[in-house]
């Protein structure tokens, strides 16, 4: 009856010391120099999921910095290494996302014996489970897409190919063009940073070649904005003269003029399933984190059309379901 009254509840350290845990879940995040990794959009859906899924669990965040001290205090690389920082903290778990795989520290972490799930990252080990998207599958729903609207050119702005889903988004583009007998052409196989610049930079390059492509898939849609930007310099028109394909369906791509045709990837369900898949082998020592492939879906909106030159058909505008992949067709910009 007190202890309704006076609403006192158990302190967390008083939890910590019953139950040996820390309910505090780690989360370590880069996406390289110059890059603003809380603010690129996919981070933030999936930081969305976490912690929703934790949250509800019963545990807390600690988001570790990417930075070093830098401070003249005398604080070394050696004190600032993530390892060291997650046992200073006591988290009972990991997630890793955005981060170089071969990275010494990160090595050093995911072989540490915490538990840990990677997000887009193809990592294993004792006590390390992974989740991402089937990057293969949406890649090639992408062009497919854009062959059955005539397409016979088509290039792709892919992502870094240090990373899975780098990796993975080239060799959908690939397979898929080799099962529809479309010409492979190198000069079309460009490589980004999932970053605006990159994919402006790229698409211009594109635009200038002799034989240009008229249509671009981009491995990710901040990309892909940054080539129908590159279009729109060049005095052409998206998707009239190029149309334009993206990954992820962040907010940003049904507010572009042209609204964006993309791969709509469930960022929040990758955070979701990384934190309870790594929730329930905190609980359970026995318990190996998973493997989880996340679907995508197909999403047909106002920046892909039918190459120049060619009649206007009514028929096969985004109807068809792919599996895992799936389409569905949202209507211009919002």
């Amino acid at each position: 009856m007190a202890i309704r009254e006076t609403g006192f509840t158990p302190v967390r350290a008083a939890r910590s010391l019953v139950t040996g845990r820390t309910h505090v879940i780690g989360v370590v995040l880069e996406t390289g120099d110059g890059h603003p990794d809380l603010q690129h959009p996919f981070f933030q859906e999936v930081l969305v999921g976490l912690k929703h899924a934790v949250g509800s669990l019963g545990y807390d965040i600690l988001l570790f910095s990417s930075e070093s001290p830098g401070n003249g205090s005398g604080t070394g690389a050696s004190e600032h290494r993530y390892l060291a920082r997650a046992r200073q903290h006591r988290v009972d778990g990991l997630v890793v996302m955005g981060v170089d795989r071969h990275d010494t520290q990160i090595e050093e972490l995911l072989t540490s014996g915490i538990p840990a799930m990677a997000v887009d990252l193809d990592v294993d080990g004792a006590r390390v489970g992974h989740v991402m998207s089937d990057n293969v599958n949406g890649a090639a729903s992408a062009v497919r897409h854009l062959a059955e609207l005539g397409h016979r050119r088509i290039a792709l702005i892919g992502g870094p190919q240090d990373g899975r889903p780098g990796v993975d988004r080239l060799l959908g583009y690939r397979r898929e063009l080799q099962r529809l007998g479309l010409d492979h052409r190198q000069a079309f196989v460009r490589e980004g940073d999932f970053y605006p610049e990159s994919g402006y930079a790229e698409a211009r390059s594109l635009l200038e070649l002799p034989d240009p492509p008229t249509a671009v898939f981009a491995a990710a849609d901040l990309m892909a904005a940054g080539a129908i930007r590159a279009i729109s310099e060049r005095g052409l028109r998206c998707p009239d003269d190029v149309s334009v394909v993206g990954f992820d369906d962040v907010q940003l791509a049904a507010l572009l003029q042209p609204s964006l045709t993309t791969v709509r990837q469930d960022k929040r369900r990758l955070g979701q399933v990384a934190g309870e898949g790594l929730i329930r082998a905190i609980e359970d020592p026995e318990l190996q984190p998973p493997v989880v492939v996340v679907p995508v879906e197909l999403v047909i909106r106002s920046s892909s059309g039918r190459p120049p030159g060619t009649e206007v058909r009514t028929e096969g505008r985004g109807t068809h379901t792919e599996v895992p992949a799936t389409t569905s067709r949202q209507g211009g910009a919002v």
